[in-house]
């Protein structure tokens, strides 16, 4: 089989994204991958991982499950999705543990917000959800509320006051793992004293 062939079907079989050991396994030599580097015929997504080089038909979803799959979606990308917001953010805004290396952040192809969280609240409230048939891991909306108030400083006012709204108005909420999540992320008064306005106003 064509070598050429060879990388695609390997590309394909991963879902638009391979990396350095999968062409090993496919007795693919790391010589050629450089060669169909060079051709302009492969393009190095990261460090070890490539995708064909015509107009790639990876979706960002599918970028980010394969590249950074610790990442949680959170804060404004967990908002929007949710539909707690309209704007569409122009970053993927992720939770990654405190303790991950920053290189590995290093992505040309995917523009990140990374938010480090400790360890200990790195799993509180994480779920998946289907992203445009990408199913990733995400913050569930009492989390995401909650680290509207963590992160208050980065939120723009209008961003944030639509999101509470939106919360309070949700038949989808759960003020018990709103309030639990609120003392473990110490901002369980704030929390406590807006959502009570929204909720009786």
């Amino acid at each position: 089989m064509d070598i050429r062939k060879q990388v695609k079907e390997v590309i394909i079989n991963n879902g638009g994204i391979a990396k350095s050991a999968d062409f090993v396994a496919a007795g693919i030599r790391a010589a050629d991958v450089v060669n169909l580097c060079n051709a302009g015929i492969l393009s190095r997504v990261r460090h070890g991982y490539y995708e064909i080089t015509e107009k790639s038909e990876v979706s960002e979803e599918q970028l980010l499950a394969t590249l950074v799959p610790k990442g949680i979606v959170c804060v404004e990308s967990a908002l929007f999705h949710y539909g707690y917001s309209d704007f569409a953010p122009r970053k993927w805004s992720i939770a990654v543990p405190r303790s991950m290396s920053r290189t590995k952040l290093n992505v040309d192809v995917l523009a990140l917000q990374p938010y480090y969280v400790q360890a200990e609240l790195y799993d509180l409230g994480k779920t998946t959800d289907n992203f445009n048939g990408v199913v990733l891991p995400v913050y569930d909306r009492e989390r995401t509320i909650c680290d509207c108030f963590k992160y208050r400083a980065k939120l723009d006012n209008e961003i944030f006051n639509k999101a509470l709204n939106a919360y309070a108005n949700d038949t989808e909420k759960n003020l018990s793992n709103l309030s639990a999540y609120a003392k473990k992320l110490r901002v369980y008064k704030k929390v406590t004293e807006l959502m009570e306005v929204l909720l009786n106003g």
